[in-house]
């Protein structure tokens, strides 16, 4: 049988044990798992906003207890807040990768990104015996304002991207599987950016989370 409690384990980043966390966790909880992690994940996809402009070049931008003070973060940052909402309500969690590409991508974030491939991280949740794939990362007033569709999760079945948005045009694929990990692989990730984009792209989206954040500061 696998031993699971190294998925229910606090760690700097999937910091299940933050105070912040607990709270959220204990408002959401059930007695049965399914429910709750059907709970943690529209939580965490709806009240989470998304955004790619995320500070996202240092350890301490990737915490779950700073994505949930923030109300905001990226796809890898929104993967680990539900892993440490899930760990707190006693349900295994780690986190996923993978690369994809996005077909839809807004005209801001290519001229930023120059590519529409992208490592992705989300989550798996261990429920009744299964590793359930779940992907919280577009919130839906997004996902209403660019016209696609929102991932929905009903505890029990995978829910990652979908390939086509409303209009049926082609939006998101799954290309290579990365696997998964006990804990978020910060320096693994800063590699596979440095591999995946230029030097001129990095200090583009860093400039542009800089900004970003200023600009919320305000």
């Amino acid at each position: 049988m696998e031993d699971l409690s190294i998925y229910l384990t606090p760690t700097y980043y999937i910091d299940c044990d933050a105070p912040s966390i607990s709270l959220v966790s204990r408002k959401l909880c059930t007695p049965d798992c399914h429910k709750t992690a059907k709970a943690l994940f529209y939580f965490v996809r709806d009240e989470i906003i998304y955004n790619p402009y995320s500070l996202f070049y240092r350890p301490e931008h990737y915490p779950a207890s700073r994505t949930l003070e923030k109300g905001e973060g990226f796809c890898i940052q929104k993967a680990v807040l539900l892993a440490a909402l899930a760990r707190a309500c006693d349900i295994p969690a780690r986190l996923v990768f993978a690369d994809i590409t996005n077909h839809l991508m807004p005209p801001k974030l290519w001229d930023m990104m120059r590519t529409n491939l992208f490592y992705h991280g989300y989550t798996e949740l261990y429920l009744n015996g299964l590793w359930i794939k779940v992907t919280p990362t577009f919130d839906r007033g997004m996902c209403e304002r660019l016209n696609l569709m929102p991932v929905e999760f009903d505890g029990y079945h995978a829910a990652t991207f979908h390939s086509h948005d409303r209009e049926g045009r082609l939006h998101i694929a799954y290309t290579r599987d990365h696997g998964h990990c006990a804990d978020l692989p910060f320096q693994r990730v800063m590699d596979v950016f440095k591999d995946y984009y230029t030097d001129r792209t990095l200090t583009g989206w860093k400039e542009a989370s800089i900004r970003a954040q200023k600009r919320n500061a305000r």
